[in-house]
């Protein structure tokens, strides 16, 4: 159990450092390519946006009707770029560990709604999905500018550049769901889909839950700094000695 712990917490560690900030080579790109790069930008963060795709997994696991799809991703799509047209002119921010913490637990929600848990487990009627799907587009959308204004966005073409990131991201979310309703499509004609449906939406809550583990790990790098340093093997050592006084803790209280 310890060692899955430890584990856990080295993917979770590695994963946080991975998962936020543009490097320096894409800023140069940036300010070399213009609204090209911009739309390049926002395609790679939509197709490498792991917490974005399994909400889009989420939202179309059961819809077999086209009319369907375009229906809940068209108001996906719009709430996300209403967010982030508009707060990264205005020049809104909030901390993104704790935006993407969000955007995790809207994972979560889609897996249990897949899993018909508010009839099975609250006794109620699901949420209007639709309206849903618009408000957790809106928080999508707040993250996707949490990522922009960390470029050189300057202020002359302002709307280009987002309309140009914009567009990348709409153009990596057509890629990524074209390969989900093909992958789904293709599976829904087997007989483990039936079988396996359940399990696939169970281990997309458990995804869900992890990616929020991730974020407010972050988060709290971001609160206290000073606690864990950015050197890898300083940073694990912190981790291992607080699980250490914490098993010390236990032993005194017995």
């Amino acid at each position: 159990m310890k060692l899955a712990a430890i584990i856990l917490l080295n993917l979770i560690t590695a994963l946080t450092a991975s998962a936020h900030g543009i490097s320096e080579a894409d800023q140069q790109g940036i300010l070399e390519g213009g609204n090209l790069e911009y739309i390049k930008l926002g395609a790679t963060h939509m197709l490498t946006g792991y917490d974005h795709l399994l909400f889009l997994f989420g939202v179309i696991f059961f819809l077999t009707q086209f009319k369907d799809i375009v229906k809940f991703i068209t108001a996906f799509t719009l709430g996300h770029c209403v967010t982030l047209i508009f707060a990264t002119l205005l020049h809104i921010k909030a901390n993104f560990f704790l935006i993407d913490a969000v955007i995790a637990l809207t994972v979560c929600y889609k897996a249990f709604d897949n899993l018909d848990g508010f009839r099975k487990y609250i006794g109620t009627q699901p949420p209007s999905l639709l309206g849903a799907v618009f408000l957790f587009g809106l928080i999508h959308g707040f993250g996707l500018s949490t990522r922009l204004q960390q470029l050189p966005l300057g202020h002359e073409g302002l709307v280009f550049r987002i309309l140009s990131f914009n567009l990348g991201v709409e153009i990596g979310q057509v890629l990524a769901l074209t390969g989900m309703w093909v992958f789904l499509s293709r599976w829904r004609g087997t007989s483990s889909f039936f079988k396996f449906s359940k399990a696939c939406n169970v281990a997309l809550m458990i995804a869900g839950f992890l990616l929020l583990l991730m974020q407010l790990h972050g988060y709290q790098h971001t609160q206290f700094p000073a606690d864990f340093p950015t050197n890898k093997d300083e940073h694990f050592q912190i981790h291992q000695n607080m699980e250490a006084n914490r098993d010390i803790g236990t032993e005194g209280e017995k």
